[in-house]
């Protein structure tokens, strides 16, 4: 998608992020269905524990975003990360 070159790479609320990948879904099920992801990508949720993030956490930093968005790819085009919408 198009929108990963307009994407601002900084701290997101884990759901805000999860919202990004999932406009259309409501915040608890787009959160859960990122958490799905991200345990999808075995290396990935040990990547992000390493780097501080657990299940308590409620924001992902810039470098646990920029993990996160290397891995799953791009986010949809009206995430609010974006400049362009």
């Amino acid at each position: 998608m198009e929108c990963m070159e307009n994407f601002e790479i900084r701290t997101y609320g884990r759901t805000e992020l999860a919202l990004c990948y999932f406009p259309d879904l409501n915040p608890q099920v787009a959160y859960r269905k990122l958490q799905y992801w991200i345990d999808y990508y075995p290396h990935l949720r040990e990547e992000l524990e390493k780097m501080g993030s657990g299940l308590s956490c409620r924001t992902y930093m810039p470098a646990q975003v920029q993990l996160i968005v290397g891995d799953r790819g791009a986010v949809k085009e009206d995430c609010d990360g974006c400049a362009a919408k």
